[in-house]
């Protein structure tokens, strides 16, 4: 018997995204150190189970997908995410990735260019959002 898995995002996959702080200017620093080429992917952490299975369901699967295919979907996930930021840092400075260097990797196809400007847009109006909150609440507590 699966184990019962509370899908909060069951409804809306779309949303299903991990955000992050990037360094100043939109950069990210990468150390040598850093890099686990040397693990294979089955040793590797399974970073994405939980949100693979939402998504898995919110497109039609069952509540509880097979763990197996939730795993091989966590492998590609983490290989894509590999193989895109090894290009990146090709592509840029070294050692660097930043915003444009990624959207310079997905230029020619349309659906994720078009995503992934979607997302940019709404996270600045998100970030102009906060300020203006900030700078309502800092104001009435004066």
């Amino acid at each position: 018997m699966k184990p019962e898995v509370q899908c909060v995002y069951a409804n809306r996959p779309r949303s299903v995204v991990r955000s992050f702080n990037m360094a100043e200017g939109g950069d990210f620093q990468f150390d040598e150190d850093e890099v686990e080429d040397d693990i294979p992917l089955e040793k590797r952490k399974k970073i994405f189970l939980k949100e693979l299975r939402c998504m898995m369901y919110g497109f039609g699967d069952d509540r509880n997908p097979y763990t197996e295919s939730v795993e091989l979907l966590d492998d590609l996930v983490i290989e894509y995410i590999t193989e895109m930021t090894k290009k990146a840092m090709e592509v840029g400075r070294p050692g660097r990735i930043s915003v444009e260097d990624i959207i310079f990797l997905i230029r020619k196809d349309p659906k994720k260019y078009s995503r992934v400007k979607e997302l940019l847009m709404m996270n600045e109006e998100l970030r102009k959002a906060r300020k203006a909150f900030d700078e309502i609440k800092y104001a009435a507590t004066k």
